[in-house]
């Protein structure tokens, strides 16, 4: 039996891979006080029909379930985050700064860099109308990517405007009604040949070369001035450009919107999002009306430009050296000491001590080459020395011995 295509098996060393990312965007997000939240991998496909637009509702893993309800696992979770909110959010002081890493499921076409299910950082900000809140969010996503050992010269975030698009479609005759098909073209327009956008555009009275021109432009709107403001004033404006070429394909996208590519342009997105200051409105039928931004980072495109990045790999493959099976190995030199040996693991143990030992008897030799293959940096020898110990430092091969008694507190030192 194999896998199912797009799906992943995670053995140890991809799982501490795995955790490597996840840890890391923990704790970037705490230092900037968001509060981490969950919700359910199924939800009604009604929430994703209605608030996500036709593109991703075609990439769900949906059926009836047991109860006749038509259901979908989330591909993704700002609809989730918008429903919970509008259910509670009188219980939470505004604005509200909320993080999440679930895992998500979509049926499309499996690639580099996109696979059919994924594990996602979601940050969001709830509440605040202001720029300085996409300064903040955009400042954090940035500093996800620093904190796994990424510069400016490997990635770089594009900032657009969806509003700019809205306003540059109103004045060229556009319909309010019209607009979401007519972001789905300029979304594609750089990477669909242009008859084929011209042909696209026509019924809006526009054409590629108008679309290109804008997209092209490089001075910021007055929306995008004070976001910009507030990277330059952290010391992070090295790493944002204005790109209008950016728009985000989902339905409810409203204005600030970005994504983040790597500089060598071999990735996919590495993350995106912006503004959706409408879709809590649209989740309670007006009765809850806040302003709300965020954004989205998959591990699958990360961990591919951590792999090929140096310095980035170097930092995982450290982190990951610290993070071993085992501080410490008991290894049981004379079996009728096993149950002396067991009693001393305990002890360690109960002080917060990552422990090993051997199963069954075992050569002393071969239990010294466990404690190595673990990533052990002591071992302690339980044998005919006893009541004391003998502690062995395996880097130097220092050796010391210990009275069983005071082995808990040697190895604490």
């Amino acid at each position: 039996m194999q896998t199912l295509p797009g799906f992943r098996d995670f053995y140890p060393d991809d799982c501490a891979r795995r955790n490597y990312i996840l840890t890391q965007w923990r704790e970037v997000a705490r230092r900037y006080g968001f509060v981490e939240y969950d919700g359910p991998v199924l939800e009604p496909m009604e929430l994703y029909e209605k608030k996500s637009g036709g593109e991703l509702v075609g990439q769900l893993f949906d059926f009836d379930d047991k109860g006749k309800r038509h259901v979908a696992m989330r591909p993704e979770m700002t609809p989730t985050l918008a429903r919970m909110v509008a259910a509670r959010e009188r219980d939470f002081k505004k604005p509200l700064k909320w993080f999440c890493v679930p895992q998500f499921f979509r049926y499309e076409k499996q690639q580099r860099g996109r696979l059919r299910e994924f594990y996602q950082l979601n940050c969001d900000i709830i509440g605040e109308p202001l720029p300085a809140a996409d300064a903040e969010l955009t400042a954090v996503l940035i500093d996800m990517l620093r904190g796994l050992g990424l510069t400016e010269n490997d990635f770089v975030v594009r900032l657009s405007s969806r509003t700019a698009w809205q306003q540059f479609f109103a004045q060229a005759g556009g319909k309010p009604e019209d607009e979401y098909e007519f972001f789905q073209v300029v979304d594609k327009a750089e990477r669909a040949p242009a008859e084929k956008t011209d042909e696209l555009l026509r019924k809006f009275g526009l054409t590629a070369q108008a679309v290109l021109d804008f997209m092209h432009s490089k001075t910021p709107t007055a929306e995008l001035v004070p976001v910009l403001e507030g990277l330059n004033a952290r010391g992070l404006g090295a790493f944002v450009e204005i790109d209008y070429a950016i728009v985000r394909g989902l339905a409810y996208y409203t204005g600030v919107v970005f994504e983040v590519f790597d500089r060598s342009k071999n990735e996919r997105a590495l993350a995106g999002g912006g503004r959706y200051d409408k879709l809590l409105s649209l989740m309670s039928d007006g009765k809850v009306d806040l302003p709300a931004l965020g954004f989205g980072m998959g591990d699958v495109v990360l961990a591919n430009l951590i792999n090929d990045t140096p310095a980035a790999a170097a930092q995982r493959d450290a982190w990951l050296k610290d993070e071993r099976a085992c501080d410490v190995y008991v290894i049981i030199a004379q079996e009728e000491r096993r149950s002396d040996a067991l009693a001393l693991v305990q002890q360690l143990r109960d002080a917060g001590q990552r422990v090993d030992f051997p199963l069954t008897a075992a050569k002393v030799g071969k239990q010294f080459q466990t404690a190595e293959l673990l990533g052990a940096t002591r071992a302690v020898l339980v044998g005919e020395e006893w009541p004391q110990v003998k502690v062995k430092t395996l880097a130097t091969r220092a050796e010391v011995l210990v009275p069983s008694a005071e082995l808990v507190s040697t190895l604490g030192r």
